[in-house]
């Protein structure tokens, strides 16, 4: 099993820029892919990207893409969010989650049910 603590989250201005991260605690996190997601006041918890175990590839949401940017330290167990042009409609709870299988074309693992274990949450307001 292995726990996951998210940080870094804040108050920011639009087009303002924030890096979150995902610490593991437990087990090493090179065996999981980990995933980030969010979940605004109101709506459902709704994916942001993924980075694999091992490769380093990356999948974005759509409404993401360009502007934000997940990497990994695996000597460090962590994994990292970069959010840059920051908009308000990125106001939400972000989550990083662990996922122990690997994506395919027809499975890129992106909805929530794919992930075994969660973080708290770290809130990120963006500012109009």
């Amino acid at each position: 099993q292995v726990q996951l603590v998210e940080s870094g989250g804040g108050l920011v201005q639009a087009g303002g820029s924030l890096s979150l991260s995902c610490a593991a605690f437990g087990r090493t996190l090179s065996s999981y892919a980990v995933g980030w997601f969010r979940q605004a006041a109101g709506k459902e918890r709704e994916f942001v990207g993924r980075i694999s175990r091992s490769t380093g590839r990356t999948a974005y949401a759509d409404s993401v893409k360009g502007r934000f940017t997940l990497s990994r330290d695996n000597a460090k167990n962590m994994v990292y969010l970069q959010m840059n042009s920051l908009k308000p409609e990125d106001t939400a709870v972000y989550y990083c989650a662990a996922d122990g299988r690997s994506a395919t074309l027809w499975s890129p693992r992106i909805a929530s049910t794919d992930y075994d274990y969660w973080g708290q949450g770290t809130q990120v307001t963006v500012s109009s």
